[in-house]
């Protein structure tokens, strides 16, 4: 591809990953809620739809980023993997499909789903860390110097 600037895609990209940051934190708190709160079901209804549909957006989200990423990676360079944002890209990409699907099973009243959820929702924290880290120095290579 041979556009002539990449900086509406990282812009995209930017904003994407703060959008994905700010519904991970509300994920975190209405499902912490869920977890631990002792809310009738009258409540507890309306706040399980609110944290599925977050969940379904901060899937959305990560795929769109995955497709920037990709689409401005092969744009740049031609090829990817040309530093260690693409293998954290992919490892939070692997932990927010997990998430989902097992919170999918958790609907199917499967005993192990909530544990797994939880777990790739937890691991996914480190997972943001180590995007966040790797695509500055990622941006830091497009930006000009």
């Amino acid at each position: 591809m041979n556009l002539p600037s990449f900086l509406w895609l990282w812009r995209a990209a930017a904003w994407s990953m703060g959008l994905s940051l700010a519904v991970y934190g509300l994920l975190a708190l209405s499902g912490g809620t869920l977890f631990w709160g002792k809310l009738p079901g009258s409540k507890r209804r309306p706040l399980r739809t609110l944290h599925l549909a977050l969940g379904s957006s901060l899937v959305s989200l990560t795929l769109f980023l995955l497709a920037i990423g990709i689409v401005g990676t092969l744009g740049h360079f031609g090829s990817l993997g040309h530093s260690a944002h693409l293998g954290a890209g992919l490892v939070v990409v692997a932990l927010v499909t997990t998430s989902a699907f097992s919170a999918l099973g958790m609907v199917r009243a499967r005993p192990w789903a909530k544990q797994v959820h939880l777990t790739a929702a937890l691991l996914l924290l480190a997972g943001y860390g180590a995007v966040l880290v790797t695509g500055w120095q990622v941006v830091q290579k497009y930006l000009p110097h």
